[in-house]
């Protein structure tokens, strides 16, 4: 044998012991941290899908967490145009006194929707949260009906709400789960106002205050969101960051300081970004088949999705998914525009990962009479030979 021939067979051979070594490394994914906290939560902010949780749907005291529902109803009502953000909100003796975390506003005063706005999300004024309560609904009590009401709506199922700021009361509670979900409603039916979290400081009443979420000095891609801190509660931290086009969630409850709220919600996003990828298999609107109508004007109407079916998943595993339609056998026109004519699932291996409605596109009126005779008796053969 020469040696250029032996020199090859060295080469193959460390290419088979290499090569296999190196495709097993890329799959490995490490256990997720474990944090210091009460609970906590990691969401892929596109999907909704939850990536890392421990005592996800724990109830447990928000703290000033809350305030994310209070400016979430302050921009509903605005968006609803029931309020503008350049109300002039008279200040009450009530919000004035209220404890805890303040804006500074004074009894008297009038102040605007937009900078109250402000003074909850960046200064976590307790003051602020009270008074843009009562603009909205006459009283505290009649807006925290309006936040329980709005809380079931986006499926926040542990959580229930007793004021608008976050003050200790036994039947005042959120989970890190249900953070997560409103988080998800903030950032994408507002963007515009959205931007009021990534703002460091604010200035009011000869003061300024600093934005509690150290996160926002710290790491460039955070942009949100809001900490709370109680005794009952510890520290506390809900945050979003964006890198690469992926956008994650974290929700960390009960740590000891407001150094360790930081610290471990980095962890969070850190093995997030780090092992975790957000692929969009379809498109909103995008035809995915075309279903049999029995009975209609058209013989088939077009099926696709009516939302974006994006999956988080880790990193390397999106080649082996795989996606099947499952169209509704027997489909009778009329079909109105947006009903649910199947389903569309994606599985790995033999595991469903995620499944979403497929939609028709389109209306499917009824036929003309011998259509619709023609097709009733084909139909009862159908039926009764399948």
């Amino acid at each position: 044998m020469n040696i250029t021939s032996l020199t090859q067979r060295l080469c193959l051979l460390v290419l088979l012991i290499v090569l296999p070594a190196a495709q097993a490394a890329e799959q490995v994914v490490p256990a997720p941290p474990q944090l210091a906290a009460t609970a906590y939560v990691l969401m892929d902010a596109v999907s909704g899908n939850v990536l890392v949780q421990n005592n996800g749907d724990q109830r447990l005291p928000p703290a000033s967490l809350t305030k994310l529902m209070t400016a979430y109803m302050a921009t509903l009502e605005i968006r609803r145009g029931q309020i503008s953000e350049s109300d002039l909100v008279t200040i009450s003796e009530n919000a004035w006194r209220t404890g805890g975390s303040r804006m500074f506003i004074q009894v008297g005063t009038q102040v605007s929707v937009s900078d109250l706005l402000h003074g909850i999300i960046i200064q976590s004024g307790n003051d602020a949260s009270v008074a843009i309560a009562e603009h909205i609904a006459g009283s505290e009590g009649a807006f925290v009906d309006m936040m329980n009401t709005t809380a079931q709506r986006l499926g926040m199922s542990n959580s229930h709400f007793m004021n608008a700021t976050g003050l200790p009361d036994p039947e005042h509670y959120s989970s890190a789960a249900d953070m997560a979900k409103l988080a998800r409603a903030i950032i994408y039916e507002d963007p515009e106002h959205y931007a009021i979290y990534s703002q460091k400081e604010f200035f009011w009443n000869n003061i300024k205050q600093p934005n509690r979420n150290l996160l926002l000095w710290r790491d460039k891609t955070v942009d949100g969101l809001k900490t709370g801190h109680t005794e009952e509660a510890g520290f506390c931290l809900v945050s979003s960051a964006v890198r690469d086009g992926m956008r994650l969630i974290t929700v960390v409850f009960g740590t000891n300081s407001e150094q360790a709220r930081a610290a471990e919600t980095q962890k969070l996003l850190t093995y997030g970004f780090r092992f975790f990828e957000t692929q969009t298999f379809y498109k909103k609107g995008e035809e995915l088949a075309q279903a049999v109508v029995w009975k209609g004007a058209s013989r088939q109407v077009k099926a696709g999705l009516a939302q974006d079916l994006t999956i988080s998943m880790q990193k390397g595993q999106a080649k082996n998914l795989k996606a099947e339609t499952l169209l509704t056998p027997q489909l009778v026109a009329p079909i109105a525009q947006g009903a649910v004519i199947g389903k569309v699932e994606v599985k790995l291996g033999d595991k469903l990962v995620q499944s979403a409605d497929l939609i028709a596109l389109e209306a499917v009126e009824e036929g003309g009479f011998f259509r619709r005779l023609w097709d009733g008796i084909r139909l009862f053969f159908f039926e009764l030979f399948n």
